[in-house]
Formats: C-alpha cells, structure tokens, sequence
C-alpha cells in the first residue's frame, strides 16, 4: 500500500536529538569514571575488562593419546603461542623451547631466550603457575633440530644468528663442542646454563620486542 509522504524532519528538531544523543554519551562517561559505580559493578567485572588487554597463552594439557611419557618433550602444535612474545613456536623449530609442568602440561617459547624471561617470572606469564610447578626443560639443538635438556645444553650469545625475534636470542646445543664450532663460525661466546643470569637475559630481551 503506498505510504504518504512524510515531510523530512526540521532542522531544530534533527539539532535537538543529536544534542540529547551527545548529553547521554557525557552522563555516561561521567558516571563510568565515579568510583561508586565502578564499585558498584564489582571488582571482577573491571579486572576482567583490563586483563584482556594482554592475551594470556595457556598452557597445552598433556594428552595421554600420544604415547609420551608425563614429562617427555613433545612436539610443538601449530596453533599455540609464545606466552613471553605471542608468536608461533612451530613456526621456528631451529628455536624452539618447551617446559613440562608435575600434571603434564606444557608451555612452548619461540626461542630459548624466551624460555629464560620465562623462567625470570613464571607468574607473570602464566598466572596461577610457579616455576615450583616446572619438572622439565627442553630447548632445540641447532644441528640436529632434536630436543635435548636445556640445563644440559650450551648457549652462544653475540652471534650473527637471527632468530625469531631478528635479534637477542640464544641458539642452543647439545654439546660444548658443536656451540664452539658454531661461534667460530657466527660469532659470539659459548655459555653454560647456569652461566646465562638474569643480567644478561634482561639485556638480550631488551634487543628484541619480547615486551609483554
């Protein structure tokens, strides 16, 4: 059926919805920001509104389908994050790093310096978790892209290798010899796991963008 025509909206009127439209927007900015409301709402509904701002990578459960030991290093799946940098691990297997918390669950780090800021401060990439909880650690070894223990391995710092995050990262190896080999190559000095300190980590991790 065909509709009357309807004469457009006067200007004063168009003017005064859009005032009142922009009144209510204020009112409730205002009212946002009064710590009665905020209160009001309940402190869970704030925290959970801010700790979305930094995604949190969870920990991969162990999967008694695969055959593994609790504890063993398993491959890295393709669809999980580095909790330190937020990047794919399996998109760099010459780097990647793992650890096995006492229930089986696994955390997966781009490379092992991730591992390291990692291990600085458990709680605060995984909340709820300690480094207590940790009952295994695994880094890549550079010539055989085989997991071996990271506190068994050797290091190389200030080599020209780039890895995941173009700079600041620690290849590893299975052995003294093979990380020799690769700094007379590429540079850099051979380290020990206990020889890596927080000192060094912090200033390596500042080279890349592991911020989080």
């Amino acid at each position: 059926m065909h509709q009357p025509w309807q004469p457009p909206m006067p200007m004063q009127a168009l003017r005064l919805w859009l005032g009142v439209g922009f009144a209510l927007v204020l009112l409730a900015l205002v009212l946002w920001n009064l710590p009665m409301v905020r209160t009001a709402l309940g402190p869970e509904a704030v925290t959970e509104i801010e700790a979305d701002v930094c995604v949190v990578a969870p920990p991969t459960p162990y999967n008694p389908a695969s055959g593994l030991p609790l504890q063993a290093a398993r491959p890295v799946p393709a669809d999980v994050r580095c909790p330190v940098c937020g990047m794919y691990p399996a998109r760099s297997p010459d780097w990647a790093a793992q650890v096995i918390f006492a229930n089986g669950d696994a955390q997966f780090f781009d490379s092992p310096l991730s591992l390291f800021m990692y291990l600085g401060d458990v709680a605060r990439y995984s909340p709820g978790r300690s480094a207590d909880e940790i009952v295994a650690h695994y880094v890549t070894d550079v010539p055989s892209r085989s997991w071996v223990d990271a506190r068994s391995a050797f290091y190389v710092t200030g080599s020209t290798a780039k890895g995941p995050m173009r700079a600041g990262n620690l290849p590893a190896f299975a052995s003294q010899d093979a990380a020799r080999q690769f700094a007379a190559q590429r540079g850099g000095k051979v380290l020990a796991y206990a020889d890596v300190d927080t000192g060094l980590v912090a200033q390596l991790g500042g080279q890349g963008v592991h911020a989080h």
